[in-house]
């Protein structure tokens, strides 16, 4: 799936557990021959072996800790030095502090603690985290979870996408986005809560954060289970005016 265009492949969207004919989040991002794996929920390393097999892998990066966002890296690492993959190296993680010790933990069966090492290259995010990635270039800022977590935007082949991970509207969210081509947004909530800290967006706060941001394109992802799709690109669209998609599993976006 070689391409000069910079390409987002939609592996799943669900949230916060897959539903039948929808793994939860993950993505992969093409450009030039480099493939990044943008979250691991349940259900995405399947789909992602659809187009690429670990062992072609530029890296893998990983928003925040939430099992819907993490949970294949598991059986990536079983794959990856277990069955029938042949690693040239590590593949390169990027993820939030802890990444490494959290897999470990799960993984380790004995005193002997799992070689995640020999699977994941680790490198830990933090806010303005950078990196060359082949063709492509990632940039990590913290937002609004009530963890750590991060968004990231992925410049190459001349375009620009920018990926929410889970979190409140932040103004470090918004300049993020700022200009980019496609800004893919969580829209998890129905309403704000009554009380406590707001760690998702509504709808209409992605439309927002989309108008805010000057994007040319809204993609809304990690749709709630009492919201559709629809109801969610309907709310989105009414605070931003331009072109507003839903993030189907299997869909995929030519960004420019």
């Amino acid at each position: 799936m070689t391409s000069d265009l910079l390409r987002l492949t939609v592996l799943g969207s669900a949230t916060p557990y897959p539903d039948v004919d929808n793994p939860c989040s993950g993505y992969l991002v093409s450009a030039g021959g480099t493939r990044v794996w943008v979250d691991a929920g349940t259900g995405t390393l399947a789909q992602l072996r659809r187009y690429v097999g670990l062992d072609e892998l530029d890296a893998i990066w990983i928003s925040h800790l939430h099992a819907d966002h993490t949970a294949d890296l598991l059986t990536a690492y079983y794959g990856a030095l277990y069955a029938d993959v042949r690693l040239p190296a590590p593949v390169p993680l990027y993820g939030p502090p802890g990444i490494a010790g959290r897999l470990a933990d799960f993984l380790t069966n004995t005193a002997t603690r799992s070689p995640v090492e020999s699977a994941f290259a680790v490198h830990e995010l933090h806010d303005g985290h950078r990196a060359q990635v082949g063709a492509l270039t990632l940039t990590s800022r913290s937002v609004a979870h009530g963890l750590p977590a991060f968004a990231v935007r992925i410049e190459g082949a001349g375009a620009s996408l920018v990926y929410s991970g889970d979190t409140a509207p932040c103004a470090a969210l918004t300049a993020l986005a700022e200009g980019c081509d496609v800004l893919l947004c969580e829209a998890d909530s129905p309403g704000a809560p009554a009380s406590g800290e707001q760690v998702h967006h509504t709808p209409e706060d992605a439309g927002e954060t989309a108008r805010a941001a000057r994007a040319g394109r809204l993609v809304v992802t990690h749709v709630g289970p009492s919201l559709t799709p629809e109801q969610a690109v309907s709310r989105a669209a009414a605070r931003y005016r331009g072109p507003v998609e839903y993030a189907a599993p299997g869909a995929v976006f030519v960004v420019r």
